[in-house]
């Protein structure tokens, strides 16, 4: 049984920006706009419209009609900002919510409500939680989103809930602007008499089409659940999820630790009956306050097991900052992946060191951030930059051998750097080379080794390869680009370095 909430904010601009100002909360004050050369209010304070000035009247007007009052600018794009925001916020009721711009948000509450006793005592406690946060709500629960929209808007009680089914009566009474229509179709509509959706619901559909067009109709369908309305979430609703309410506040560590171990344990259990494992998961800490903080971790093979994901975690606890308490932790796995067996056995038989490396290689990534563990493999070209690649995974297997009859850097240079060389000719290796404004004498080398260009690449010239030592007992590895040839310099690079 689907059951969808509908809060509308009447005064969402002005007591946003309220929120944001504290000092604007006892004073009147509007919100402006420029409007065909004239700035016009867009939104007023409660205190504000108890002087007479509304929606739509001149910034000219208004000063007028109330010496002295404040106007600030109403900035594009800050309500949906506000809305947005108090959408995530309400995340800690259900995990399903939208917008509904420019004043309302939707909440799909199905199976939510009696966690906290009821659908009343659920809607009490968000309208309560909002009224904290300073913003004034109605709100109505129905299964359709139409219904909600229109009993949250129109409705006479500041909560109202019509059980499934009911939806069609809870609507007879109100106004058609209630189902979301033009304005000129409501004008038409009262023009006629029909002040009421009750007062042509029930006429003829076709009558209906014909004077007032298919959009009336179809939104009494959505209204009265004849036919399905999107809703589209802010967010992707994650399948693999836990959610752990709060009591009461929670403000220290070892609190933040016990609600992480408890949803570590309910989703690794869950996983485990189907095999998965994390590879990514996010834990986030909804505040008393509104704000919202999260840490995430990644890992480099799937793990089921708590203990090891919890050490990861741990590292990271420290980022979470609690500031007046947390009412709602939530623990998402947005990346798994299928177990193997082979590797779920790694765990019971400490002999093997597969499952160590990668242990040490999640700490070492959670500890220092991403990026910082890197395994490369051989590739099948003969260019030093093109023989390797990095891997995709922890267990991936090369698909040519290391070369090893030639001895390689430790080091290799991703683009060759260009050095100044004196060496004889034709095939000598260099005498001193300079490299970044730094002279290195040359005591011992070793070459050359030609490495040309794969046919079907053609990059470029061959490379002779030496393999040098100064006077440091540094040793680098330096070519000389294609033929030795008199009637123009020759040129030398810098590719790598040895240990």
């Amino acid at each position: 049984m689907r059951r969808l909430m509908s809060i509308w904010f009447p005064h969402l601009p002005a007591e946003g920006m309220i929120r944001r100002r504290q000092e604007l909360k006892n004073i009147p004050f509007v919100l402006a706009a420029p409007d065909r050369g004239r700035m016009r209010v867009t939104a007023a304070s409660i205190a504000a419209q108890a002087r007479g000035i509304y929606t739509g009247m001149s910034i000219a007007d208004a000063r007028a009609l109330a010496v002295g009052i404040q106007v600030l600018d109403h900035k594009p794009g800050m309500d949906q900002n506000i809305l947005t925001a108090l959408g995530h916020w309400c995340i800690r009721y259900t995990p399903t919510s939208a917008t509904e711009f420019p004043d309302g948000l939707l909440l799909d509450i199905s199976g939510c409500a009696h966690l906290w006793g009821g659908e009343e005592k659920y809607a009490g406690n968000i309208q309560n939680s909002l009224k904290e946060l300073g913003y004034t709500t109605r709100i109505a629960i129905t299964g359709t989103v139409g219904a909600a929209w229109a009993l949250a808007r129109y409705g006479k009680q500041p909560v109202i809930l019509a059980m499934p089914g009911e939806e069609r009566s809870a609507l007879m009474p109100l106004s058609p602007a209630a189902l979301r229509i033009e304005n000129n179709v409501i004008d038409r509509l009262q023009k006629l008499g029909l002040y009421t959706i009750g007062h042509f619901a029930s006429m003829s559909r076709s009558v209906l089409r014909r004077r007032f067009g298919a959009a009336l109709l179809n939104r009494m369908d959505q209204a009265f659940g004849w036919k399905e309305e999107p809703f589209i979430p802010l967010q992707p609703i994650v399948p693999y999820q836990e959610r752990l309410s709060c009591l009461e506040p929670v403000v220290t560590r070892s609190g933040i630790e016990i609600a992480l171990k408890q949803l570590l344990n309910s989703l690794c259990k869950r996983l485990i009956k189907e095999g998965k494992g994390f590879r990514k998961a996010v834990f986030k800490t909804y505040r008393v306050d509104g704000e919202l903080r999260s840490v995430e971790i990644g890992t480099h093979l799937p793990s089921q097991q708590s203990a090891h994901l919890f050490k990861l975690f741990e590292l990271k606890i420290d980022q979470i900052e609690p500031a007046s308490g947390i009412e709602l932790f939530v623990l998402e796995a947005p990346n798994v992946e299928k177990v193997r067996s082979s590797q779920e056995a790694l765990w019971h038989n400490s002999t093997l060191n597969d499952t160590r490396l990668s242990e040490f290689l999640d700490q070492l990534t959670g500890k220092m951030g991403k990026g910082i563990v890197h395994r490369y493999l051989p590739h099948e070209h003969y260019w030093p930059e093109r023989s390797v690649r990095e891997a995709k995974e922890p267990d991936e297997q090369p698909a040519a051998t290391w070369l090893k009859d030639r001895p390689r850097p430790v080091r290799l240079l991703p683009v060759p750097e260009p050095v100044d060389v004196t060496a004889p000719i034709p095939d000598y290796p260099p005498m001193h080379f300079r490299h970044k404004g730094q002279l290195h004498t040359v005591k011992k080398a070793d070459g050359p080794e030609r490495i040309e260009s794969e046919w079907w690449i053609s990059e470029g010239e061959h490379r002779d390869y030496y393999i040098v030592e100064d006077e440091t007992g540094a040793r680098y590895w330096l070519f000389r680009l294609g033929h030795y040839s008199g009637d123009w310099p020759h040129r030398w690079f810098l590719h790598g370095f040895f240990a």
